[in-house]
């Protein structure tokens, strides 16, 4: 995961402050559980809101409890139990991590380097969950092609990452599943890939690597392509937020969904806002003035 997915936090209810920092730290144990201790170090936020999100459509209780961990051995705090969802997506975490970092060392940045470092705990989640690092591995080989190739078309190079969540999700929801669920994890991973390459446009394209954004606008900066083409941004994330909105009216939550709906509804469009314009007041003023 990249750690784009967050929650628009002054919106967000204490009692959901507490359960996304006891699921983030309940992943942490989670990842620990199936694949040792060094893939914690990739955790990211990410994965946090996957758990509530499953956890609630799958009708399985998160179980908190008050435990002590090595970053924090003195005050003891509010952790969710490793149960079948959270180890299984722990090992969806160290996989993504995993493969993230081969795609870095074939691109030539330095932190592929660090892929040996979780080579281990790969092969735990390999072993404990084959269909995972079955997914992630085709759709990555779908991307690099894509990538090869010099994609330009927006919604194309999307797809592998939106088809992964979407698989992904399946499989973990099993008979929970459905047309709805399928929809809006795919939105989500859509909506990750475009946020990378929002967020590394730049970078990209100082270091010559691909990105399809730039591919497709050919500017050699996110800014002027933020100023010539925000409406064509805008309508695709646009496009995006309302079937997410309409996902999230047709699936069955069986608890209290507050937390989900902040992240989704708010956190990811602020989030937008600020890769697309930097600051986020800076963004509403743009995006007004545009429609």
């Amino acid at each position: 995961m990249f750690g784009y997915i967050n929650p628009d936090s002054p919106y967000l209810f204490k009692k959901d402050e507490t359960l996304y920092k006891a699921l983030y730290c309940g992943m942490c144990k989670s990842i620990g559980a199936g694949c040792g201790s060094f893939p914690k170090t990739a955790l990211t936020y990410d994965i946090a809101f996957m758990s509530a999100l499953l956890h609630n459509i799958a009708n399985c209780d998160v179980k908190i409890e008050k435990r002590r961990c090595a970053l924090h051995p003195i005050k003891s705090r509010g952790m969710a139990t490793p149960d079948d969802i959270s180890v299984l997506l722990g090992c969806v975490n160290t996989v993504l991590a995993y493969y993230k970092l081969l795609d870095d060392r074939a691109d030539g940045d330095k932190k592929g380097v660090f892929a040996f470092l979780y080579r281990r705990g790969f092969k735990r989640a390999l072993k404990r969950h084959p269909q995972v690092a079955e997914i992630v591995g085709r759709q990555i080989e779908g991307q690099r092609g894509l990538e090869r190739a010099g994609c330009a078309v927006i919604d194309q190079a999307c797809e592998p990452t939106a088809v992964m969540m979407r698989e992904l999700s399946r499989y973990a929801l099993g008979e929970f599943a459905t047309e709805h669920t399928d929809a809006l994890t795919y939105d989500i991973g859509k909506w990750v890939y475009l946020a990378d390459a929002l967020d590394d446009y730049d970078k990209d394209v100082k270091k010559g690597r691909y990105n399809v954004l730039y591919n497709a606008f050919k500017l050699p900066d996110k800014e002027r392509a933020a100023k010539e083409h925000g409406e064509e941004i805008n309508f695709i994330f646009n496009a995006l937020f309302a079937d997410m909105r309409l996902r999230l009216a047709n699936i069955k939550f069986h608890f209290n969904h507050d937390l989900t709906d902040n992240i989704i509804l708010r956190g990811i469009p602020l989030k937008t806002r600020k890769l697309v314009y930097g600051k986020c007041g800076e963004g509403t003023k743009k995006e007004n003035e545009q429609t």
